[in-house]
């Protein structure tokens, strides 16, 4: 994609004066720079170590081994790339003020964003598909999932790079003859759609062709999928069993929940106001933040192992403590 962008950069020379843009979205608050850099640094720190704890949990614990936890560890990747996509730069921003970025490094953060945001969307859709099948064929599920279980992490990959491609194609064809000042911390459909010189209809009709053939179904099936699980719960007699059917897609549904109503608040009418970077700033930092904390505390099984991990470190520290103490005794 490089490629196309650097020839069409060259095919516009005569036409186009913009080489970069400039990313505006906090300049209103340059007194709290500082401040906003050590928060978002504290937070993208946290991500990283908090989805790589749980990856790391997931593939050395044994007992983390079952399928839903497959799906969750790739996930805590996925959340992992998704962040990082974005905030490096922001704290570039922020600290050393650098808001200036190229053409074709503005468009390359598009299409990253826009792919791990689909790439997320249809990655929940997975997990909830593993959930729904679980607790409405439990005696096939395993036989039946385990063949599937790569192909089915590999799959939102696939729709991701493919359907973002799209409207990044288009939205880089147009004419952008200046302002280049984009009110927004990350290079986005909107906000690059509205400084084009030419007509955007094309690139917006693109970009919501795939918003309603790509991600809307994904967020229908997640809806469609938990109504049956519900139901299918509800049918169960035992409280125990009500409460454990219920317990494995908790998560799941609180996770979902927030990526898609913050998501859907920042997209839905996009204006480039300050609540929008706020909402954006939730959706796109935040969030994945809360993610490893929420599949912490509310899984039983991921906290026993924490605590067994955690426990097994302090015994083999205070072990080895011992040994030197006595080895400093003997000499």
């Amino acid at each position: 994609m490089t490629g196309i962008l650097q020839a069409k950069i060259m095919e516009d020379k005569n036409t186009t004066s913009v080489a970069e843009f400039i990313l505006l979205s906090f300049e209103n608050i340059h007194q709290f720079k500082m401040l906003l850099f050590i928060a978002c640094l504290i937070i993208y720190i946290t991500c990283i170590i908090g989805n790589l704890v749980i990856f790391l949990l997931i593939h050395f614990d044994s007992s983390l081994h079952a399928l839903m936890y497959f799906f969750i560890s790739r996930f805590a990747i996925l959340e992992i790339v998704f962040v990082s996509v974005i905030v490096p730069k922001l704290l570039d921003i922020l600290i050393a003020g650098k808001n200036r970025i190229g053409f074709v490094a503005c468009f390359l953060q598009l299409y990253c964003a826009d792919t791990t945001g689909i790439v997320e969307s249809y990655f929940l859709t997975v997990m909830v598909f593993d959930r729904h099948f679980a607790i409405t064929n439990p005696l096939q599920y395993v036989s039946i999932m385990t063949p599937w279980c790569i192909r089915l992490a590999v799959f939102p990959w696939i729709v991701g790079s493919v359907a973002a491609f799209l409207p990044t194609i288009f939205t880089a064809t147009l004419k952008f003859c200046g302002p280049n000042l984009i009110e927004y911390f990350f290079c986005d459909l909107t906000p690059l759609q509205n400084l084009a010189c030419s007509d955007p209809y094309v690139s917006i009709l693109v970009t919501n062709i795939v918003a309603m053939f790509v991600v809307l179904p994904s967020f229908m099936t997640i809806i469609g999928f938990y109504i049956h699980i519900i139901l299918t719960i509800l049918k169960i007699k035992s409280t125990d069993g009500k409460q454990k059917a219920f317990s494995t897609c908790s998560s799941h549904l609180i996770v979902s929940s927030l990526y898609f109503c913050t998501g859907i608040a920042v997209y839905i009418k996009p204006s480039g106001k300050q609540h929008d970077i706020f909402l954006g700033f939730i959706y796109r930092i935040v969030t994945p933040l809360l993610n490893p904390f929420i599949y912490t505390f509310r899984n039983r099984e991921v906290k026993c192992a924490f605590y067994k991990v955690f426990k097994n470190l302090w015994i083999k520290n205070n072990v080895q403590i011992g040994l030197k103490s006595q080895d400093t005794g003997e000499s």
